[in-house]
């Protein structure tokens, strides 16, 4: 997928009024997510996304540890803004989806393998639990 078709999809499937905010709720997930995984993961995301958005993540994953409500809470603060916390989530999981039908099989494998289940959440393959 283009950056453009994965803004696209995240600014539908989020409701986000401006493409621009599309933009940065993908890009606000990416480097949260880059941030999580760890060693060579990041690499091999960026390796199946458009350089500007592979230009996100960290060359190299930390794999800081947080769990799926501070993943949120890092999300909100790097949209910015006005963002709820409600409006982080529903952007990070619409981020989620969008990299399900991006990715490879195999590389959306690998990246979920490498979280706790309880992201399981950010890619919608569980029920939305209400907050």
């Amino acid at each position: 997928m283009q950056e453009h078709e994965i803004v696209s999809a995240v600014q539908q499937s989020a409701a986000i009024a401006e493409p621009g905010q599309a933009q940065q709720a993908v890009r606000a997930t990416l480097d949260v997510l880059g941030h999580r995984l760890r060693g060579g993961e990041t690499a091999d995301l960026a390796s199946q996304l458009p350089d500007a958005l592979a230009d996100v993540l960290p060359a190299s994953g930390p794999g800081e540890r947080f769990g799926i409500e501070e993943f949120y809470d890092r999300v909100r603060d790097r949209e910015g803004g006005d963002t709820t916390p409600q409006q982080a989530r529903q952007h990070a999981r619409a981020v989620g989806v969008a990299l399900k039908v991006a990715l490879s099989e195999g590389e959306f494998t690998q990246l979920v393998a490498q979280l706790p289940d309880e992201y399981r959440d950010l890619f919608g393959t569980e029920p939305v639990q209400h907050h």
